[in-house]
């Protein structure tokens, strides 16, 4: 999952990197709403984590923006004006949630995990396929029943691929998922993750699709 955070906070957008970065996440982070504006311009997110009080103008304008343009990505709105009437001019201008301030980093990830589901139309967090079962909220990860350990990409490809499992998943595509604007991105880095889950799920439980990508196999009878 990779998430736009939009805060001016520098502390609290340290904490908000480093703890959602813990929950599986790739996090990119702005500090105003500009430079937010240029980044959904060139990236796509699973999820926006916004603050309503920015040194350039309000999270509002930026939402409404946002969905003025006809981008759906789920947003979460993250702020310390807490009162009923914000919430509901938050949610009444296309927010997915509403989380005031002070909060607790554990809550706001399960929140994000749940706005990114519900966009996908899933009534559950788990993803399963083919035997393979992966548990977002707890980076857990099993095959035929027995527990697999993967790394934190690891566990973020397999969730890509498995959230939508007859679509293609370009290469490019999982290396937005894998690394952020600060990550440098390793040459041959999806193949390796590719390579190191089919040993561990089946060689044959992802498929290469020559030139365009990898998906998951299709189910078994």
């Amino acid at each position: 999952m990779r998430i736009l955070v939009v805060e001016d906070d520098p502390v609290l957008l340290d904490g908000l990197t480093a703890g959602l970065g813990l929950s599986g996440a790739t996090v990119d982070t702005v500090s105003s709403c500009g430079d937010a504006h240029a980044a959904l311009g060139t990236t796509t997110f699973d999820a926006i984590v916004l603050d309503l009080m920015l040194p350039d103008g309000s999270g509002l304008d930026l939402l409404a923006k946002i969905r003025s343009a006809g981008n759906g990505t789920p947003v979460l709105l993250l702020t310390a004006l807490d009162e009923v009437s914000d919430r509901i001019r938050g949610l009444d201008a296309g927010a997915d949630d509403y989380l005031g301030k002070p909060f607790d980093l554990d809550e706001l990830a399960a929140r994000v995990r749940a706005i990114v589901r519900r966009s996908a139309g899933r009534a559950i967090s788990s993803l399963t396929h083919n035997g393979v079962v992966l548990d977002p909220a707890t980076l857990v990860a099993t095959a035929s029943g027995k527990p697999i350990s993967l790394s934190r990409r690891e566990f973020a490809v397999l969730a890509a691929l498995m959230e939508r499992p007859e679509a293609i998943r370009s290469r490019t595509d999982l290396e937005e998922r894998l690394y952020g604007w600060q990550e440098e991105i390793e040459s041959n880095a999806v193949e390796v993750h590719i390579h190191n889950l089919r040993s561990k799920i089946g060689r044959d439980a992802i498929e290469t699709v020559r030139g365009l990508g990898y998906r998951m196999r299709g189910k078994q009878s």
